[in-house]
């Protein structure tokens, strides 16, 4: 039987364990606060803090799903914490639920009236609510939306008005001669010659474009409707000083890549010829500087040094609109150098979140956003290579028995739905424990070593490769060896300490051979520079 004393050093060595906890979580040790907060709890878990405290620790791991869990049962066992309320209500922000963290955030303010930091939050909680019932109130249904890429001529952009080849006065001779005749000979020749002033001042307007880029312009240039790999290194080039591309390439490298990926399956089919190599990498993130290191280590891809990047591509860090270029532009240049699949980060609902629309909106155009939004749901969802290594971005499925020719029927050209086979290929992530459970981000599921298991051995594959998740050495064996993860965002946003990695395969046997790095100096932009200013008071 438990006596009085045994409560009380219950307690006193559970907030031991809490202040240890609170010191990994200032030196950015986010899964060592989790586990010494969860000592903490097992000693007294009655006490609202730890549980509020560990939400706020498996936020900055982006374990959403297990945040509100947690700061729901802060809650429950005290419905007057308002920090309860707050790590919920940022969870539910971070996950896009804006309406749930909304009704969280309210009730901070009514616990705390006279915070003003409550106050600031629950007015931007409030203005991304609107926006959000403004955008759904003129949206189009998806049935009748056109294709951004199909109206646009990349040609015609940011063309400056040039001496026409025809003539000022010849051309409006040819008007008044026009208009004589229908004078002359009457209303029945009218249309007739009504067209053909039309199309006299058509060819006087469309011969005053030069079809050329801006002779100001300075940066890299591409010469007719082949990019090369000179172009791409100096574009590269371009952004490492922080120029930017012009409008118009970039748009010919975007619906480049769209003609390209429109062509391409849902899982595709990747060959390594015997005696030859291939990288695969994980989530870039926006980490420009990082991705040209990976390049310096690596070299740049082409035909005999082909890569992978496994989704993710922006979004959090704040030079992403350089990374998908850089990335689109390869794939442009020799489809076979670089293969690209989708993340969950390659979606309208994240995009708005964490920076990439921001970004796109300041650095290119609003047409850009959309045109963006479009490309990504044309980005295949995964890959087998040499038909024994499966690459996804998140993961495996909540049933047994998915066949890749399943994946492969899969209607990819959408928006990310929330549940199904692309939910949890985009989302899933591995668990230490057998079976199936909960997903710890809110979305999709986690997955043990027998799910991992069965689905090779239905499949006859060796390996199951993926990404979403930050590591501490930039990747992480787990399942006996049969699932690898794999990160390439070396200190992540800035303030996560871990190294990057991708994995190298040489043909025949396949046999994964993973390279790690650290972070280099990025000019003093920081991460979710361009993000939702809501998000932004919470980093």
């Amino acid at each position: 039987m438990e006596t009085k004393n045994d409560k009380s050093n219950d307690a006193t060595r559970a907030e031991e364990m809490k202040n240890q906890a609170n010191d990994a979580f200032k030196d950015h040790k986010y899964s060592h606060a989790i586990d010494l907060y969860t000592q903490a709890i097992e000693l007294n878990g009655n006490n609202a803090v730890y549980w509020a405290n560990r939400a706020f620790a498996h936020t900055k791991l982006e374990e959403y799903g297990s945040a509100i869990q947690d700061a729901s049962k802060a809650i429950e066992i005290d419905s007057k914490y308002s920090k309860g309320y707050y790590r919920r209500g940022a969870a539910y922000l971070a996950m896009g639920k804006f309406k749930d963290a909304l009704k969280d955030f309210q009730q901070v303010k009514r616990i705390s009236p006279n915070d003003p930091d409550a106050t600031r939050k629950l007015r931007e909680c409030e203005k991304a609510v609107m926006k959000l019932k403004f955008e759904e109130a003129i949206s189009v249904p998806a049935s009748e939306r056109r294709s951004v890429a199909e109206s646009v001529d990349f040609h015609t952009i940011g063309n400056k008005p040039r001496s026409s080849p025809m003539p000022t006065k010849t051309a409006l001779a040819a008007v008044v001669a026009a208009v004589m005749v229908v004078a002359v000979r009457g209303f029945a020749t009218t249309e007739i010659l009504m067209v053909l002033v039309s199309v006299v001042l058509g060819t006087y307007w469309w011969g005053s474009f030069s079809g050329k880029v801006e002779p100001q312009y300075s940066g890299a240039r591409i010469e007719g409707e082949e990019i090369t790999l000179d172009f791409v290194i100096q574009m590269m080039e371009d952004f490492k000083n922080q120029k930017t591309l012009h409008k118009r390439y970039a748009y010919q490298i975007v619906l480049q890549t769209r003609k390209i990926l429109l062509a391409l399956p849902s899982l595709v089919d990747i060959n390594v010829p015997n005696g030859k190599h291939f990288t695969v990498c994980g989530d870039v993130h926006g980490q420009f500087y990082d991705l040209m290191n990976i390049f310096e280590l690596n070299g740049v891809p082409s035909e005999e040094n082909p890569y992978l990047f496994n989704g993710d591509f922006v979004d959090r860090g704040s030079f992403s609109v350089e990374i998908i270029l850089t990335l689109f532009a390869f794939k442009c240049m020799c489809p076979s150098s670089i293969y690209l699949a989708r993340g969950n980060h390659e979606s309208k609902s994240m995009n708005k979140i964490y920076g990439f629309e921001g970004e796109v909106r300041s650095k290119l155009s609003e047409k850009f956003v959309d045109l963006f939004a479009e490309v990504f749901c044309y980005l295949p969802l995964a890959h087998v290579i040499n038909g024994k290594v499966f690459v996804v971005h998140g993961g495996l499925f909540s049933v047994d028995g998915v066949k890749l020719s399943d994946i492969k029927a899969i209607d990819r050209f959408c928006e990310p739905p929330e549940e199904g086979l692309m939910c949890e290929l985009l989302w899933s992530d591995p668990q230490p424990i057998p079976g199936r459970g909960p997903s710890k981000r809110g979305v999709g599921l986690s997955f043990g070593g027998d799910v991992t298991k069965r689905f090779l051995e239905d499949n006859n594959l060796d390996l199951v490769v993926r990404s979403h998740e930050v590591k501490d050495e930039g990747y992480e064996v787990d399942h006996d060896g049969k699932l690898i993860t794999v990160f390439s965002a070396p200190n992540y946003c800035d303030q996560m300490g871990n190294k990057g990695a991708f994995i190298r395969f040489e043909a025949p046997d396949m046999k994964p051979n993973i390279v790690t790095f650290s972070a280099v100096p990025h000019p003093d932009v920081k991460p979710m520079a361009y993000a939702n200013n809501f998000l932004r008071m919470f980093n």
